[in-house]
């Protein structure tokens, strides 16, 4: 099956839009129409797209799917918006308030130093939660809807884990670690 059509895929990318245009309009309802009960609702729903996620790959699997690139990216996809979505949704909250509802300025973090290092590190350690949400869901789905060649390819993804972890980490907290300004 080509890629660039398998349900899954399409459904990632349906949910990666979704998420998007229930933030978006979730903040313009709470800061730019002033419906802060319509803003609430509708970023409460961005869980939903979560449950959508799981439900389409494991459909896909129980109705005998070819396991492929995006059987293994859900479960990854899965994880970022589960440890990653609520601090993304925080982080566009005080831009929405700054902009919209005369909020304070958001606060940067420095390039340097210990405060750099310790977001670093609390964003690698969201990524080793992402990771350990990957793993439970695939190996979930791998032993209740998917036969033996589908649990077998999708066991794949512990590879992708290990490399995306390893290049995280170097490229993240050692990184900030090793440039440290005098």
């Amino acid at each position: 099956m080509d890629e660039m059509t398998n349900p899954v895929l399409v459904t990632i990318l349906g949910c990666e839009i979704g998420f998007w245009v229930l933030v978006v309009g979730g903040l313009l309802l709470r800061y730019a129409v002033r419906l802060p009960r319509a803003g609430l609702v509708t970023l409460a729903l961005v869980p939903v797209l979560d449950v959508v996620l799981v439900v389409a790959v494991a459909i896909d699997l129980h109705r005998g799917g070819e396991v492929g690139f995006a059987h293994r990216l859900a479960g990854i996809y899965l994880g970022c918006t589960v440890m990653f979505g609520h601090r993304i949704i925080q982080w566009l909250d005080e831009r929405f308030a700054y902009r919209f509802a005369g909020g304070p300025a958001p606060v940067k973090v420095p390039k340097y130093g210990p405060e750099r290092s310790r977001k670093e590190w609390a964003d690698f350690a969201r990524w080793l939660g992402a990771a350990a949400i990957a793993a439970v869901l695939t190996v979930a789905l791998s032993y209740t809807v998917a036969d033996t060649e589908q649990r077998e390819q999708l066991m794949g993804v512990f590879g992708t884990l290990g490399v995306i972890t390893v290049i995280w980490l170097l490229t993240g907290p050692v990184w900030v670690a090793g440039s440290r300004r005098d």
